[in-house]
């Protein structure tokens, strides 16, 4: 497989990347009181998250309706910040505490959230929860156990969001259609064009076409950073984050 981060030299942090990330954010906020900021940074992780955990339950053997109502239910207790005091800055990413928590909560809840009527959690993100049995149903991954399967959904997904805030930044800039010929030049792209076929798609020179990609490349590299940011403690996580992406996806 060819992984998506082939060929990607990840840029230098930008000078005060890490002032307001999203899990630092919700980190300094665990007490009762915290900010509403914090409140909307976790419920974008939650967002991100969701489908990944989902599919983890579902791996480790529970049924649709289960995993549904299990999945809600965490997080509907996440969000209400009743274990975010048992966070810890010192193994402080996002995606580790969430699996430790939601394996915590399997083991010890089980009997009380499955007598949940199905939906019943108070979650305020929304979620579509058909679309995920959906996507499981697709997962082309058999032989992955429950912890790796949550660890490719959460790479995959990552890269998603990647690409979803970069064509936000060229659709801001009424430049849409240069994105979604370019993005083709991007790591892991299943359809890859020539510089000279590009160019000639989006007319304009060739070189001004490789100049574009180039920036495009770079910009990608700085996004994949600024997003790991969000969901790790401290700025010297950082690399640490990359690097296991990168192995994820490699496998």
């Amino acid at each position: 497989m060819v992984s998506p981060m082939n060929g990607m030299e990840p840029a230098p942090d930008r000078a005060g990347l890490f002032g307001t990330t999203h899990w630092s954010a919700v980190l300094a906020a665990r007490e009762p009181g915290g900010s509403p900021q914090a409140a909307v940074a976790l419920e974008r992780l939650c967002r991100t998250y969701w489908y990944p955990l989902y599919a983890h339950v579902r791996r480790r053997g529970y049924s649709p309706e289960d995993a549904k109502d299990l999945t809600q239910e965490f997080f509907a207790r996440l969000l209400a910040r009743q274990w975010l005091s048992a966070a810890d800055r010192s193994r402080g990413r996002f995606r580790s505490f969430l699996l430790t928590a939601l394996n915590h909560f399997l083991a010890n809840e089980w009997d009380r959230a499955r007598s949940l009527k199905r939906g019943g959690g108070q979650a305020h993100v929304p979620l579509d929860t058909d679309g995920c049995e959906r996507r499981y149903a697709q997962e082309t991954s058999p032989d992955l156990n429950a912890q790796e399967l949550y660890e490719r959904n959460w790479a995959l997904r990552f890269l998603e969001q990647v690409r979803t805030r970069l064509r936000d930044e060229y659709v801001a800039r009424g430049k849409a259609e240069r994105f979604d010929v370019l993005e083709r030049f991007l790591p892991g792209a299943d359809n890859p064009l020539g510089y000279a076929e590009a160019a000639r798609q989006l007319r304009i020179p060739e070189g001004t076409c490789k100049s574009d990609v180039y920036r495009l490349k770079r910009r990608y590299a700085e996004v994949i950073r600024e997003e790991i940011a969000h969901t790790v403690a401290s700025p010297d996580e950082i690399d640490d984050e990359l690097r296991h992406l990168i192995e994820v996806l490699g496998r």
